[in-house]
Parts: C-alpha cells; structure tokens; sequence
C-alpha cells in the first residue's frame, strides 16, 4: 500500500510547500494540499489539490476523513495532528518535528495552556518567523521519513 501526503495548506508556508513539491516529483509519493482558498500547483501527476469550503476546521477533516493508515500530514495545527496520529497516521510540522504518540499529549497541554493564557488576557506572542536553519531541518525530516518509507 503507498502511502500518501496531504498538506494542511492553508497555513502552510510557501517555502515548505516548495520542498514538498520538489520531493513529491523527486519520489514519486502522490501528495494533494488541502485549503479553502484556491492555490497555484506546480503541473504535477503527483501533486492535486483539494479545495474545500469555508469553516471551522473544515480542511482538517477533510483531511481526517481521507487519509490512510501510514499516510504523513503535514501541519503545524496540533489538534489535527493528534487525530492523524490516532488514525495511524503520521504528522510532520513545517519546523521538522514529527508528531508522535509519545510527544503528541505533551504538545495539546502546551497548546492548551497556551490558548488559555491569550483568552485571560496575557500576550504571549506567536511563533517566530521560519528560518534557514527550520527550512532545513524540515527538508531533512521529510527526507528520512520518506526514505524510510521507500525502504519498505
């Protein structure tokens, strides 16, 4: 069974999904993105894209709903890679860090937390800007996860 990829492409940033298209082609592993906006896509018979309707999480589950066992997510949404992961399925976020059954609960408490420290009020900022050094290490995340994955 190939496995498949789907990009969480809404807020997926444009330099990640650059080194996504560019291994799609490279391996030959089917990826569609998925958002509520329309997107240009390099012409590809690898990469599709899936446009969905405005909402609350809609591309989420979306996502969710078609995915396979073994197929990589893309996303840096927390809760989405926490259902990918319980569906048997893996998620990588656009820094290079994979999503595992053993970090996963560590990440939704943070984000949790997190959530409830903006809603009382307290500034606590956002991520900082993608650098270099996350650009590469992504590229070499999804490096090993696919050549493990081809391996099999």
């Amino acid at each position: 069974m190939a496995i498949k990829i789907w990009v969480d492409a809404d807020a997926c940033p444009v330099v990640i999904k650059d080194i996504l298209f560019k291994a799609s082609e490279r391996t030959k592993v089917e990826m569609t993105l998925v958002a509520n906006h329309s997107m240009r896509i390099p012409p590809s018979r690898y990469i599709t894209f899936l446009q969905v309707t405005q909402g609350f999480d809609v591309a989420d589950n979306e996502i969710v709903q078609r995915l396979d066992v073994g197929d990589l997510v893309i996303t840096g949404d927390i809760p989405l890679a926490a259902e990918v992961i319980e569906k048997g399925a893996h998620a990588l976020n656009p820094r290079g860090e994979l999503y595992t059954t053993d970090n996963i609960k560590a990440r939704l408490t943070m984000r949790d937390f997190m959530e409830t420290m903006r809603s009382s009020g307290v500034q606590t900022g956002g991520p900082s800007a993608l650098n270099q050094a996350d650009r590469q290490r992504f590229a070499n995340s999804l490096d090993s996860f696919l050549t493990k994955y081809l391996a099999k």
